[in-house]
């Protein structure tokens, strides 16, 4: 009985793989708790990717004659359906001023430049060997938007939703360590001091028109797009209006917490070790990176041509902020630019783009859907 007992334990069934990946779930977790990288995404998403590499576990096993699943599989259906992205969009949008962008309109051309990385990856992937289906998927890692890399993934490839979503996730969290030696190399010194005019005052009326405006655009131009711009744009009129508070409080915090801890244990779910240590997952982890890299560079040479058009009117570290990472992007730039003129402020400017950038990324995500899907 005692053997039988041992044997029966996770100890005695545990492989090299499935240490290897709780390692690295570990991993995650310090750089979530201690370095306090994306902590609201990469801790639940690491210890998902924990639970799910335990020896015995049913977590995710689906209902099979009669009996129920795992709770795991039941939560997950929420991103195979493309359920959790919209929704992580919609607190998003109500949480997001995009009173900088409307101030500053010129920036949305930093956020569509930064959105070059996808493509360039896209071309990338497929000469690697993905379908074209798969190298959409993973180009979108470029836009350093987690919700919208699951929203391609779960209907383009999602056989690689777990390497993709954790790829995408894991350079959001790591935007402090990657953009700034990629900003410094494309600017100078000089470049880099620029400090930029107050961005004039935005009336409530153009802010409540904004929304309303891109969703009827976006829509006619591109329905699929649809269910990622319009709960972005539904987010942020919520916000806006005046008489919907409490709904916009609502999907700030109540909503967008319980979406967040689901969507995060679902995505760590399907980064099962049969799964997860791959060849193909290398490539994506490479392609990821190289994907954000693109975007961040070129997003500041944009900023660059700008600052040259403007007569040093703009600050080319804004351009950086192009990605989609709201707002640690925008945090970076104010960093990276603070350093080298302490009186700089360039947080507010930088959000313009930022902003931008979210927009960007869905509107890929409906070319790619438009012409993959």
């Amino acid at each position: 009985m005692i053997l039988d007992f041992i044997s029966s334990t996770g100890f005695a069934n545990i492989t090299l793989p499935r240490l290897v990946m709780i390692i690295i779930a570990c991993f995650l977790l310090y750089l979530g708790i201690v370095k306090k990288y994306e902590p609201l995404l990469l801790v639940p998403i690491a210890f998902g990717a924990l639970i799910i590499n335990l020896p015995l576990n049913t977590l995710m096993q689906a209902p099979q004659n009669g009996d129920l699943g795992g709770l795991l599989y039941y939560l997950s259906l929420g991103v195979e359906l493309g359920i959790y992205p919209p929704l992580i969009f919609l607190g998003v949008g109500a949480m997001t001023d995009f009173g900088p962008l409307l101030a500053n309109p010129v920036t949305l051309l930093l956020g569509a430049a930064a959105q070059f990385g996808i493509f360039a990856t896209f071309l990338g992937g497929y000469y690697l060997g993905f379908t074209p289906e798969q190298a959409g998927a993973i180009g979108i890692i470029g836009g350093a938007d987690g919700p919208t890399a699951i929203f391609i993934s779960s209907h383009l490839a999602p056989e690689l939703l777990g390497s993709i979503a954790i790829a995408a996730y894991s350079y959001m969290a790591l935007v402090p360590i990657i953009q700034p030696p990629i900003m410094r190399l494309f600017t100078t010194k000089k470049e880099r001091k620029v400090a930029m005019k107050q961005l004039r005052h935005v009336s409530s009326r153009e802010k409540i028109l904004f929304p309303i405006i891109v969703i009827i655009s976006a829509g006619l131009l591109l329905p699929e797009a649809l269910p990622l711009l319009g709960m972005l744009m539904l987010g942020n009129l919520l916000r806006e209006c005046g008489v919907t508070e409490r709904l916009s409080k609502g999907a700030q915090n109540e909503l967008n917490n319980i979406v967040v801890i689901f969507l995060g244990l679902s995505v760590g779910a399907k980064a099962s070790a049969d799964y997860f240590l791959t060849m193909d997952t290398l490539k994506i982890i490479v392609l990821g990176l190289l994907a954000f890299a693109l975007g961040t560079a070129v997003g500041t040479l944009m900023g660059k041509l700008m600052f040259r058009l403007t007569g040093g009117g703009i600050n080319p570290l804004i351009g950086a902020a192009g990605v989609s990472a709201v707002p640690m992007a925008a945090r970076v730039v104010q960093a990276v630019g603070k350093k080298e003129n302490p009186e700089n402020y360039l947080l507010m400017h930088a959000m313009g783009p930022n902003v931008s950038g979210v927009i960007g990324s869905a509107v890929a995500a409906g070319i790619l859907l438009s012409i993959l899907g």
